[in-house]
């Protein structure tokens, strides 16, 4: 809806205050015969056509005008007066007069008035609000190529806008927040946003989107690729036997593959705290024992490097008799890292498979050694209660061998012990 109404004549200075307050909220202005005179604001993008529209309700035939910010009459009934012939008019009767503007630039932007030629003239104003996109949306990144764990800048410009555009900052799908910096020339805006981010191995080939909100443009983006360089990530893989045991005899055939940025160029085996077997066959990226025997036990060690750092893989060998049937837990790959960052990337399902059979073996030796426990401590309580019981079975004393301590031998004890056999039925026991 328009802005401030202004009479040309009529109400005295004291009314005009009051008088422009209700005509701002309004928007309408209402005649002395009862005609409405009825606007809009526009919004236009620069280039594009606005269109200015002065209607009038309850008309009476009163003549229409319009007139430009400079107060320059584009046209009076259906006649055009100002030579800009960008003024095209779009309709005209008595109760409407409208008309458009092309190629809108910001110095069209400002008040045009619609006025109707009553007693005392009416006027309304209608704004025009001209919108600028940016002229030019850039990434600049501080370093072309990275290394995982550095620190990059990139800075999104959008120049010469109106308004001010806000700034977006997307890794893939994930928005991010950088610090935005406002500069005004004239009437136009440049906006400088600031990144700074910590790369990774997962970031590689990853698009950076500096995408502008802004209300004359939709969709408006540009994004740059990020090229992060990374040490080795290695595995070593076992092609023979396949998920077998390495008894002795048998041959071993082990495999290993290196990735990285730049590509490893140099890749080695070794063993580790010993020498090499000279038995041992190493053919580029491959490992081959012929004949297994229990001197080759031992881990062996896959190392790749290229020019960002270096990593590797171990393969734990144990060989087993030729009889055997179950492989120990403690044989397979292991991949011992060499940094936190290769702490997320795993090696084979072999090696988790391994370390998860060790600590069932370690649980099967915590439990039978519990088991040993308490039983050795249940033989020692039934020791201990076997004496105790052993000690307290009790005494028992007659009166049959009283007087008998005094007697020379045997028979004598007998005749001087109390009643002698005559009171032998007389005879009592005490238990102490």
């Amino acid at each position: 809806m328009a802005g401030r109404a202004q009479p040309s004549g009529g109400p005295g200075p004291g009314l005009l205050p009051l008088l422009l307050l209700l005509l701002s909220a309004a928007a309408v202005i209402r005649t002395g015969d009862g005609q409405n005179l009825v606007t809009e604001d526009v919004t236009v993008v620069e280039g594009d056509v606005a269109t200015i529209s002065c209607r009038v309700k309850n008309s009476d035939d009163s003549v229409i005008q319009l007139l430009n910010p400079n107060r320059q009459t584009i046209y009076f009934r259906d006649f055009r007066p100002l030579k800009d012939s960008r003024f095209q008019l779009v309709n005209f009767s008595n109760s409407e007069l409208r008309v458009s503007l092309t190629n809108v630039s910001v110095s069209d932007e400002g008040r045009y008035f619609c006025q109707l030629y009553t007693d005392p003239p009416q006027e309304i104003y209608t704004t025009i609000t001209v919108l600028v996109p940016p002229r030019n949306l850039v990434i600049d990144i501080q370093k072309e190529v990275a290394v995982e764990g550095e620190e990059i800048e990139l800075n999104c410009t959008a120049m010469a806008s109106r308004p001010a555009t806000t700034i977006r900052w997307f890794k893939g799908n994930k928005e991010l927040t950088g610090k935005s910096e406002v500069e005004q020339w004239l009437d136009m805006y440049t906006v400088t946003s600031q990144l700074v981010l910590k790369v990774g191995r997962e970031d590689d080939g990853v698009p950076v989107i500096c995408l502008v909100d802004h209300p004359a443009v939709k969709d408006l983006q540009t994004q740059r690729y990020l090229e992060v360089m990374y040490k080795p990530q290695v595995r070593v893989s076992q092609n023979y036997p396949v998920q077998g045991l390495t008894r002795e005899g048998e041959p071993l055939e082990l495999t290993c593959a290196a990735f990285g940025k730049p590509q490893p160029t140099d890749m080695r085996w070794l063993r580790v705290d010993d020498e090499m077997p000279q038995h041992v066959v190493v053919s580029g990226s491959n490992l081959l024992i012929s004949n297994l025997n229990k001197t080759d036990n031992g881990t062996y060690r896959c190392e790749a490097s290229n020019a960002v750092g270096k990593s590797h893989a171990d393969y734990m060998l144990f060989v087993y008799d030729t009889t055997a049937t179950t492989e120990p837990a403690v044989h397979g790959f292991t991949h011992l890292p060499n940094s936190a960052e290769e702490l997320d990337y795993g090696d084979l399902s072999d090696s988790r498979a391994g370390e998860e059979g060790v600590i069932r073996s370690v649980d099967h030796a915590v439990v039978g050694g519990v088991v040993a426990v308490v039983v050795f401590a249940m033989l020692c309580l039934l020791i201990i209660l076997g004496r105790y019981f052993a000690r307290h079975k009790g005494t028992y004393f007659t009166h049959e061998a009283k007087g008998a301590d005094d007697a020379a031998d045997a028979d004598t004890a007998i005749i001087n012990a109390e009643g002698g056999q005559n009171n032998s039925e007389e005879k009592k026991e005490y238990f102490i």
